[in-house]
């Protein structure tokens, strides 16, 4: 167990600059005021960093490139606050027991509490991981300038721990997303005189197939893979011309049972529509129960369960666990916040977690 008065030392630390980020507006891609906060929290500490864009980066004191790493990693941008705040989001108060303000608990909570548990291994020489700390960008719109820009900047990472908020508990799996974007096509014609070939009806019966469609892998963790069409549309505006094109677009969350290949090959042999999918950036993903961190946290009496949600964990080529404070229910949500006890939790289990791992 880690002791009370060190614990108590990084949360306040940790406490100090949350406040500092949520003053600080950080749009994904705009993100160059808290990058300049983290990067000075750590010069003040007299620990070197780097910095590629918007990303900060900083290593263990004792790194050694002999040794297997261990990322740790959280985003330091936010969506935009929404219309409903009754609050200033960029003002960070506390009251009764939480600390409110835009990202405070996505995921500023995960961020500043993996900060601490770097800080307290820092100088530590007794370690069989390096430990890597980076706090990145873009991670709100699965930017290209976040996580993935500094994956082939970093030594080889043997497995990571990506903090959002889980209340601590142990997202071993997570979902993938892939948008497809289809397009029925069909011939103009005039609809009085019942000309042409209609494209609507062929994309409807498309749209027919996807909604009754049920993949046989159901995942223990993630359930099955779910398709939703959300948008159809076609170019024509006039009442009386028979359409030669509509358009429309899957949402496809994919189970780690299924590579997109997999989902593209299904969507081939059945729909009459043309498709092309946006990105294959965002595979699903899953850190076996038998790793040694997944097992650390179970020792600790936390949960295993699979995310609905993305998160950077999708872009890592490696094993990573996603765990940290606060509540996903609340992210994104009107005058968010985070309790401080789950900051102060947070960094506790944080080292448990690791020590049982990374302590020779």
């Amino acid at each position: 167990m880690p002791e009370e008065n060190k614990i108590q030392e990084l949360y306040k630390d940790a406490v100090a600059l949350l406040k500092i980020l949520i003053s600080i507006p950080s749009f994904s891609r705009e993100e160059a005021g808290t990058a300049n906060a983290i990067g000075a929290f750590f010069q003040e500490r007299g620990i070197p960093y780097e910095r590629h864009g918007n990303n900060i980066i900083v290593k263990n004191k004792q790194f050694n490139p002999a040794l297997p790493a261990i990322l740790l990693n959280s985003h330091h941008d936010t969506v935009k606050p929404n219309l409903s705040y009754t609050i200033d989001p960029f003002m960070p108060l506390e009251k009764d027991g939480k600390l409110y303000g835009l990202g405070s608990n996505d995921a500023g909570g995960s961020l500043v509490s993996l900060i601490a548990t770097f800080l307290y291994y820092y100088a530590a020489e007794d370690l069989k991981y390096n430990l890597i700390m980076a706090a990145t960008a873009e991670e709100e719109i699965s930017g290209k300038g976040g996580i993935e820009s500094c994956i082939p900047k970093l030594p080889e990472i043997e497995s990571a721990i990506v903090g959002e908020p889980t209340m601590m508990n142990l997202a071993i799996a997570e979902r993938g997303l892939m948008v497809v974007d289809c397009i029925a096509r069909g011939k103009a014609g005039h609809a009085a005189r019942g000309e042409g070939i209609n494209a609507i009806p062929v994309a409807l019966q498309d749209i027919q197939w996807i909604q009754g469609y049920r993949f046989e892998r159901v995942s223990e963790f993630l359930g099955p893979v779910r398709m939703t069409v959300t948008v159809i549309n076609t170019e024509n505006k006039a009442h009386n011309v028979v359409p030669d094109s509509c358009s429309f677009v899957i949402d496809i969350r994919v189970n780690e049972l299924y590579s997109f290949e997999e989902i593209l090959e299904t969507l081939g042999k059945n729909l009459k529509s043309e498709f092309k999918p946006r990105s294959t950036r965002l595979k699903s993903s899953m850190i076996p129960v038998e790793h040694p961190l997944v097992q650390s946290g179970l020792k600790l009496g936390k949960t295993i369960f699979g995310s609905p949600t993305t998160s950077d964990k999708a872009l890592m080529p490696f094993p990573a666990l996603k765990m940290g404070p606060g509540d996903s229910a609340r992210s994104h949500t009107a005058d968010e916040f985070i309790y401080l006890e789950e900051i102060r939790e947070g960094i506790a289990l944080y080292i448990q977690l690791l020590e049982a791992v990374i302590k020779k």
